[in-house]
């Protein structure tokens, strides 16, 4: 079984407040473009919010669990904690909520990449990581998070046995490597909203760069 995690606490700051997921792109929110694209990959998505307040605002997502940080205030960290051990599948793939053109077929090369390690981790170069659109191992995932002291997400990277996936091996599949493409600020959205002045029917198939 495989499972999806969503992260979609954080505070939105750099996006004047307003929550990234519920942009809107190519007339989808970003979290159902999340949702539709990870369907054709796992057996099940679990959204995981920062508190039950912020659950509500997804109750129309259906099937798609959405559940609030157990530990409160970690950031990414936290919202990880609350997925694994909420999740049924033994392998995870961890999304932010603002990416809104990944790749299905990178998210399946990085499930297989995982098998016999602890996480599958997209790698620029050895500093530049993609930790929030990888895969990782519940178990693994579990025995790090009972007990650290660092809520940085390099180094649970690190402590754990980590295969990293070139992105050589992902531009194969994702020749522009749109799949990592987020949006951090309202004026990102307009780089790929085809509706403001850019002429472009899909940014998602076109030379956008990852930001």
């Amino acid at each position: 079984m495989r499972s999806a995690v969503i992260l979609v606490g954080g505070a939105a700051r750099r996006a004047g407040g307003r929550e990234k997921y519920f942009f809107t792109f190519q007339g989808k929110t970003f979290i159902d473009r999340l949702i539709g694209t990870l369907r054709e990959v796992v057996d099940e998505i679990v959204v995981v919010a920062r508190d039950p307040e912020q659950c509500e605002r997804f109750i129309h997502l259906g099937d798609v669990r959405c559940i609030p940080d157990i530990r409160r205030d970690l950031g990414p960290i936290g919202g990880l904690h609350a997925g694994a051990l909420a999740v049924h599948g033994e392998y995870i793939f961890v999304a932010a909520c603002d990416m809104p053109c990944i790749n299905p077929g990178v998210v399946r090369l990085l499930f297989d990449a995982a098998a016999g390690y602890d996480a599958a981790i997209p790698s620029w170069n050895a500093d530049m990581l993609e930790p929030l659109h990888a895969v990782y191992r519940k178990s693994a995932l579990l025995a790090y998070l009972e007990e650290h002291e660092s809520l940085s997400l390099r180094s649970m990277v690190r402590s754990l046995n980590t295969r990293y996936v070139g992105i050589g091996m992902i531009r194969e599949i994702d020749p522009d490597l749109l799949t990592f493409t987020n949006i951090n600020k309202i004026e990102d959205l307009r780089l790929i909203d085809p509706s403001v002045e850019h002429g472009r029917d899909d940014a998602c198939r076109s030379g956008l760069e990852p930001s």
